[in-house]
């Protein structure tokens, strides 16, 4: 084939290759714009991960006083049958609840 029969190929590669070239020009300049914004997003809190955060922080103080109070009834009433270990115990599980009641909200009534 003769030289020239490659020269139309040539012409019309660049326009054919261009969009190609634009668009990995492009991803190359906005690339740093898109690595920081997706580092302040794993940075960041959003206000509802925050809810949620504080939420699941609530129920399990919940849980634990839940867990507490029952135990402390159940050493009074040993204490009240005369078991001086079980007044011993009750005490702290009072001194716990009563560290742990603040960081809990109030209930409407």
């Amino acid at each position: 084939m003769p030289r020239f029969a490659y020269l139309p190929l040539a012409a019309l590669a660049p326009l054919l290759l261009g969009g190609c070239l634009a668009k990995t020009a492009l991803d190359i300049v906005t690339l740093p714009v898109t690595i920081a914004s997706r580092g302040v997003d794993l940075a960041t809190t959003s206000q509802s991960e925050a809810d949620q955060k504080r939420g699941r922080e609530i129920r399990q103080r919940e849980e634990q006083v839940g867990k507490l109070q029952r135990d402390y009834g159940r050493q009074m009433a040993k204490c009240q049958d005369g078991d001086r270990n079980a007044c011993e115990q009750a005490h702290q599980s009072y001194a716990q609840i009563q560290q742990l009641l603040p960081g809990l909200p109030v209930e409407p009534n």
